[in-house]
Order: structure tokens, then sequence, then C-alpha cells
């Protein structure tokens, strides 16, 4: 089983400061593959799809990073999957369960905070938050490039696979995702909300990490009501993208992943 990482960066600065300090990349275990000048994350992550050959394609952020120990982890983690669904399509770190639980741990910067409970074994979901997303090749699943921007393709993705009768998973895989605070949604997210309004429509509700997709789309609305309330008080949790992902990674207990796998 072969493994690749495929990111979509527009900032040398940020990759080089986050997901290529990651050891397993620093090391030269698994192949880095990065895509520039998309005008989408699905036209990225298709282009990738053509231009690898992996087994294993993790889609990952640019201010992700994956802990001392995290291939070792993520093997025994996609062995176990695979003993509980050999036909597995697609893993995560961070995901929204079918109960909308959130499935973690991660750690993000713009939270201030370890982020999901923590799973006994593999869980089931219905959306991925877009940091990391995991995809085998063998399912043959592609990226929407109808989907405009950068938001709520982890979402299409699942729901892609979840109506070919495949199923999505999120398991425990500590990761870092050194992110910034971000106030408000932008009118991209919102284009991204109302395609899939449109696409899914017979399968809503849908719960992203972010916000639920409902025929109404009025949770866009109060989304977008309690970010500006609570814009201060999200402002004071979160650290800032200055601190080195390794003392992240200290912080949280995650140094040497490779005593779980």
């Amino acid at each position: 089983m072969s493994f690749a990482i495929i990111c979509a960066s527009h900032s040398e600065h940020i990759l080089n400061a986050n997901l290529r300090r990651s050891p397993l990349l620093t090391s030269g275990s698994i192949p880095l593959h990065v895509e520039r000048g998309a005008i989408s994350a699905a036209q990225a992550y298709n282009r990738a799809l053509d231009a690898t050959s992996a087994d294993i394609l993790i889609f990952a952020h640019h201010d992700v990073y994956f802990p001392h120990g995290w291939q070792a982890l993520l093997q025994t983690r996609l062995a176990s999957l695979a003993a509980q669904d050999p036909n597995w399509a697609l893993f995560g770190p961070f995901g929204v369960a079918l109960d909308a639980a959130h499935i973690g741990p991660v750690w993000s910067s713009s939270l201030g905070q370890i982020v999901g409970r923590v799973p006994t074994a593999p869980v089931k979901v219905q959306s991925f938050d877009e940091m990391v997303i995991i995809l085998r090749r063998s399912s043959d699943l592609r990226f929407d490039e109808a989907l405009p921007g950068w938001h709520l393709y982890g979402t299409d993705i699942v729901t892609q696979a979840r109506a070919r009768g495949l199923h999505a998973y999120a398991g425990a895989l500590p990761t870092i995702h050194n992110d910034r605070y971000h106030e408000v949604l932008g009118t991209d997210f919102d284009a991204a909300y109302h395609f899939l309004q449109a696409k899914w429509r017979d399968r809503l509700p849908l719960r992203s990490p972010i916000v639920k997709i409902s025929r109404s789309g009025l949770h866009l609305l109060k989304n977008r009501w309690q970010n500006r309330r609570s814009a201060d008080f999200r402002a004071g949790m979160a650290i800032g993208t200055a601190t080195p992902p390794e003392t992240l990674t200290a912080l949280c207990g995650w140094s040497d992943l490779a005593a779980c796998a």
C-alpha cells in the first residue's frame, strides 16, 4: 500500500512553516505533491489524482502538521478500518458522525483547543473538515469540479461516496491544524452552501463541521448571526499561527504517536 500527500497551496511560507516540517515529509517516507494556481479545491485535487499513482491519497491543507509517528498510526487505523469494512472509501482525523457528533481529536489554533470526540473504533461520518481527507484510490471517487471555491468539498465527497453505497470514516488520528482565526464566512462559502443545497436536495439535511445544510437555508443565516455575536469571544480563544507546530504537538502530548500505533 503506497501513500502520497496532496496539498493545494498559495503560500510557500505557510507550507514551509507547517506541512513541510512534518517528520514523515522531512524523512522522505511519503512524497508530497503540491498543486498551485487552481480555481477550486476540486480542480486542484483532481489534477493531483491524475498526476499521482499512490493507493492512498492524503489531501492536506498547507497549515496542517503531522506529528512524529503519524504515518505508523495511520497504517494501524487503516488496518483496523479494513477489518471493519474491507471496501472503505474515505477516512479522516476529523469528521461529523451520522448522529452529528464531532469525531477527532485534532488541535485547532483558530479555536485554541483540541476538538472532537476520541472514538475507540472508526466511526461512519457524513462530512469531513477539509484539513485532511484520506481517499482510497480504488474507490474511484473524484471531486466535483462544478462545486465552486474552497469550501464544503469534504461534505460533498462523503455524500458522493454514500450515494454510491460506499462509506467514510473518522478515527483517532491526532493532527495539528495551525489555522488562522476567521471572523466570518465569506460569500464564497455561501456559494458552496447553495451549490450543495441544490445538488443534494433529496439527501438534506447534511451536517458539515461548520453549519447544517438544510433545504430552507436558514441555518446559514443563523450561523452568520452567531458568528457576528461571538466574534470577540472566538478571537480571544484563538492563539494565532506563530507558535511552531512542534510546540503545539508537545503541548497536546502528541510528540510520538508511534507509541499508539
